[in-house]
């Protein structure tokens, strides 16, 4: 593969991302026009329309996603390659692309990505923040750190920290309106929603040994921030499915108490998420290995 052929991938993936022939004339140094010609010049190869045009953004056609998907993987084949022969491979170093999403990459994985790059000033670390679906793969992130498995065959995983869920409420919101015994009790009270994706985040999943209950609770409070659903707890608005890793200092302090401590919810371990590959950058292993070490294993809550 030529280097030509290397840079057009590269060309055309920058162009995808900032969706804008302007924009990516910017970034390149070019004018709009010489943009322009390039990416006719491309399609005309091809022989196929990669982009739909307007006069402020483009878009992909079908053709377009198919060749950026592929531009994405070998772009990163070719990094992986080029790293796995090189002499100091021990040494991490590169271009480093993270995926987190926004209240727990802000508050936890920013200050580690810090410190990281304090012990590996050779690597070069992009942080990306979003609490919408990403593909890593199509999106070239090396890495994404997400709570809960991904469906995507095509990842590798790796299990950051184990974090359990609870259902919980304010003792003041229990004195006035009562403890659920059941279930089925929720659906009597007033619960506070967290909106994640696509998620029926509207039915709550608990079990008791081998009984598996699906309960439809209700609510007048949602939010798609995890932060502002667990103040609203804390204020005694409702009752909460929050995982320990937020709430296990509300829970040991007293500020909010376990709900139906006897039944278990599903899980929300932290996994770090990459492309499978059969070998993975310096620069990747370094990084979740640093993940492993650092991310301090939240406290248990006492359900009590």
């Amino acid at each position: 593969m030529n280097n030509d052929i290397v840079s057009e991938l590269s060309f055309f993936v920058k162009l995808a991302k900032l969706g804008s022939l302007a924009a990516t004339a910017r970034e390149l140094g070019l004018t709009p026009p010489a943009v322009t010609k390039r990416l006719m010049l491309m399609e005309q190869r091809l022989g196929v329309r990669l982009l739909n045009r307007t006069t402020r953004r483009v878009s992909l056609t079908s053709e377009g996603e198919t060749y950026l998907a592929q531009a994405a993987r070998i772009l990163g084949d070719i990094r992986d390659m080029e790293e796995s022969v090189s002499s100091s491979r021990a040494a991490p170093k590169g271009l480093l692309r993270v995926n987190a999403t926004l209240g727990f990459g802000r508050t936890t994985i920013a200050p580690l990505v810090s410190a990281f790059a304090r012990r590996h000033p050779d690597v070069e670390v992009q942080l990306q923040l979003t609490d919408r679906a990403i593909n890593l793969v199509e999106d070239a992130y090396d890495l994404g750190i997400r709570f809960g498995e991904l469906p995507d065959t095509r990842l590798g995983a790796r299990k950051i920290l184990s974090n359990h869920r609870y259902l919980c409420a304010s003792p003041a919101y229990l004195k006035k309106n009562g403890v659920p015994r059941t279930p089925q009790d929720l659906t009597r009270h007033r619960c506070i929603l967290h909106r994640q994706n696509d998620d029926t985040y509207s039915t709550w999943k608990l079990q008791r040994g081998r009984k598996h209950e699906s309960v439809k609770v209700h609510g007048s409070l949602s939010s798609n921030d995890g932060d502002v659903v667990l103040g609203w707890a804390l204020d005694g608005h409702g009752i909460l499915l929050r995982s320990e890793w937020d709430a296990a200092k509300y829970l040991n302090s007293g500020r909010l108490q376990v709900v139906l401590p006897d039944y278990t919810l599903p899980s929300a371990d932290l996994y770090a998420y990459y492309p499978s590959r059969q070998q993975q950058p310096a620069r990747v292993r370094a990084f979740i290995d640093f993940l492993v070490e650092s991310v301090p294993a939240a406290t248990r809550p006492s359900t009590r």
